[in-house]
């Protein structure tokens, strides 16, 4: 019989390399491919995904059980990604003014969106609790365990899933038209 996540999460948060490593093993391909939706490019998700590994040791602590595990993995990796977007705002405030350098950057930057896949772009340009419900749910989350990791009702995950739809089928008409 396989052992349950929550309780490889006891073993792991008690020092058990072991349980941790059973599960990486098990979630690692779904923290990327979450990870992939939040940031929109694979260096960046490549880059939280290490973020929340190297940090997840020490997370595991205040794993309480109260959730699924995986709801609760989902959660740390939402909240790691809404941390690299606070910071990546942060150094672009900081940055701003620093003339033909920050001008490359982000020709550089916007270069490297362009190679990006439709749905990929297009979830870019959606608010942020737009962005993170679809990530969710295209992750293969009910609307009830989405909800549950972004602390919201069942219903306003429906809504943000609709409404979110309605953008994107209003983005792709309109480039459709150009």
């Amino acid at each position: 019989m396989e052992t349950s996540d929550e309780s490889l999460a006891r073993a792991a948060a008690e020092g058990d390399s072991h349980a941790f490593s059973l599960l990486l093993e098990r979630h690692y391909d779904r923290v990327f491919r979450l990870a992939f939706r939040l940031t929109g490019a694979a260096a960046e998700a490549e880059d939280l995904t290490q973020d929340v590994c190297a940090t997840l040791p020490a997370r595991l602590q205040g794993f309480r059980g109260e959730a699924r595990f995986a709801t609760w993995l989902w959660r740390v990796v939402v909240n790691a990604a809404h941390d690299r977007r606070r910071k990546a705002a942060t150094r672009a405030r900081h940055s701003q003014g620093w003339g033909d350098w920050e001008v490359n950057r982000r020709a550089a930057q916007s270069e490297a969106a362009e190679a990006v896949d439709w749905l990929t772009q297009a979830m870019r340009a959606l608010p942020e609790e737009l962005r993170d419900t679809l990530a969710l749910v295209l992750d293969d989350l009910s609307h009830e365990e989405a909800a549950e990791v972004l602390g919201v009702a069942p219903g306003t995950v429906s809504w943000r899933i609709s409404e979110a739809k309605k953008r994107l089928r209003a983005q792709r008409e309109k480039e459709d038209q150009a």
